[in-house]
């Protein structure tokens, strides 16, 4: 019996059933004619500062939808559905750009910066986004994706540190595991981009004025012919500065010692940008290599909830893990809310897999690795030649492997969890999950970067532009012919008046000057409440 199956066993039906997700599910708002709306986040939505469920990302103009903790795939289609039905009724003829890549966008210097109100912490939101769009620029920011929170109930850690024969604190055992999946889960997140990658063109307007390696076609669209997602790739969230982080994730302290250099040494590049304009208006919050733990990018992270005033360094260092966030999932164009049940139980199949089996510790050499076979799969990853490099055993040199042959060998791995899956909750859901992967590894026109682009082709004259605003309407029309109860809507408009007066509630008891409360923050010297 392997370690992964002797895990596995530990793990009781009533374990595997209490599995946790949610999902946090970024979408411009753009105009009918597709062009990103410039209109401010409509108040009927509430505040985007303390709605629990309606917020804005980057842009005034991006939307993230947030559901609550499920323990059934389901159940969190259906909230984020209903998140849905609600914001359609509330931002008049808008749409909602259902592609991970953005429509089109003006000039950089028009995108507007998420809005948050007067209070610090409000305006600190604010200047913390007005440093990514000098360091970064606003048009990356403007890409949008969905985030996939996954955690094992409470009941399962127990058995997973008797299985171990775990001498340590259940909380130092619960980030050491996590720690364990997250590092498994860079080495193999490159088949997540080849399975559900839907983002292998773009608009024009996204690269103008910017060096790239893609091919143009019809329509204002440019693109890569065996791309899976353009998003996860050099064109899209990366950063060159934090390239030099290299951040460890063999244990919570190395990581946070990473994070902690990154947040207090001062960066030239960002020390030359300064902290003010010279005429009281704030350019960033900082000058160091990251402005806050959120800048940091990655296809995956180790959380925990904070309380006001807390840093996440903190909260992670004081309570440890307890979820994580998955982040290398594109937008798919063919749902319309984004994100299908059939791809999240895939998921947890995925993620247990990356807890339970065996996860070295990582080396610089495979940190490097790990963002090679990202940015392949990314830009060529549904090109039958394709090699990646996976890392040999005992330090050995790595192996070039092709893109099918390694993801069959992880399917093969997958599928006991599928199994007990399946058993632990009824009927075969993880297992058709887990056989849609497998075709799509043997066909890969059956994934989603290829019938974005034989889509385009076939119904749209290969424009990226007027396939995704065609989805984008239609799944406008889905989403509004549903039925929407009464006691919904009532609900909703609830939370919205809730959260307004809970932002004025903040901004009135506010007395210390922003400046102050910038450093203290910094510093993490504020009083932390729960």
């Amino acid at each position: 019996m392997t370690c992964l199956e002797n895990r596995l066993r530990a793990l009781t039906p009533d374990a595997l059933r209490g599995l946790l997700r949610g999902i946090e599910k970024e979408s411009l708002r753009t105009n009918p004619d597709g062009m990103l709306a410039d209109t401010p986040h409509p108040a009927a939505l509430g505040s985007a500062l303390t709605h629990p469920n309606i917020t804005t990302d980057f842009s005034e103009s991006q939307l993230e939808l947030i559901t609550g903790v499920h323990a059934a795939a389901t159940d969190c289609v259906r909230e984020v559905t209903e998140i849905h039905q609600y914001v359609y009724r509330h931002i008049g003829d808008e749409l909602l750009w259902v592609a991970s890549m953005p429509c089109k966008l003006p000039e950089d210097d028009r995108i507007p910066l998420g809005r948050y109100g007067s209070s610090n912490v409000g305006r600190a939101k604010t200047v913390y986004r007005q440093g990514l769009s000098h360091r970064y620029g606003r048009r990356m920011q403007t890409i949008s994706g969905i985030h996939y929170n996954f955690s094992l109930p409470d009941s399962a850690w127990p058995l997973l540190m008797q299985a171990e024969c775990s001498r340590a604190g259940e909380q130092d055992f619960r980030s050491a595991a996590y720690f364990s999946l997250i590092r498994n889960f860079r080495r193999h997140s490159w088949l997540l981009l080849y399975l559900f990658g839907a983002s292998p063109a773009t608009c024009a307007s996204f690269v103008e004025g910017r060096q790239h390696g893609l091919r143009q076609l019809a329509g204002g669209t440019m693109y890569l012919p065996h791309a899976t997602s353009l998003r996860m790739g050099p064109l899209g969230y990366q950063s060159d500065a934090q390239a030099s982080l290299a951040a460890s994730f063999n244990c919570l302290d190395s990581y946070a010692a990473s994070l902690r250099r990154a947040l207090s040494e001062p960066y030239p590049a960002y020390e030359a940008i300064g902290i003010h304009d010279g005429g009281g208006l704030y350019r960033q919050l900082a000058t160091t290599l990251l402005q806050i733990e959120n800048e940091f990018y990655g296809t995956i992270r180790p959380k925990r909830r904070i309380r006001s005033g807390e840093r996440p360094l903190h909260a992670l260092a004081e309570r440890g893990v307890e979820y994580v966030e998955v982040r290398c999932m594109d937008l798919n164009p063919f749902e319309p809310v984004g994100i299908d049940a059939g791809t999240m139980q895939f998921l947890d199949v995925f993620l247990l897999h990356c807890l339970l089996a065996d996860s070295p510790k990582d080396t610089p050499e495979e940190i490097a690795g790990i963002s090679y076979n990202q940015h392949r799969v990314a830009q060529h990853g549904r090109d039958p030649a394709l090699k990646l490099r996976r890392l040999g055993a005992n330090g050995a040199a790595p192996q070039e492997i092709g893109v099918a042959d390694w993801g069959r060998q992880l399917l093969a791995e997958c599928a006991p969890i599928a199994i007990a899956l399946d058993e632990a909750r009824g009927g075969s859901a993880h297992g058709d999950a887990l056989a849609r992967a497998e075709a799509a590894l043997a066909d890969p026109s059956l994934t989603p970067s290829a019938r974005v682009l034989d889509t385009m082709r076939r119904e749209h004259g290969n424009s990226f532009p007027a396939f995704a605003l065609a989805a984008s309407k239609r799944h406008r029309e889905t989403i509004l012919a549903r039925a929407f109860p009464e006691a919904l809507r009532a609900r909703f408009e609830r939370l919205a008046e809730a959260s307004l007066a809970e932002q004025q509630a903040i901004e009135a008891a506010q007395s210390m000057p922003f400046e102050e409360y910038r450093q203290r923050y910094l510093a993490g010297t504020l009083p932390i409440g729960d």
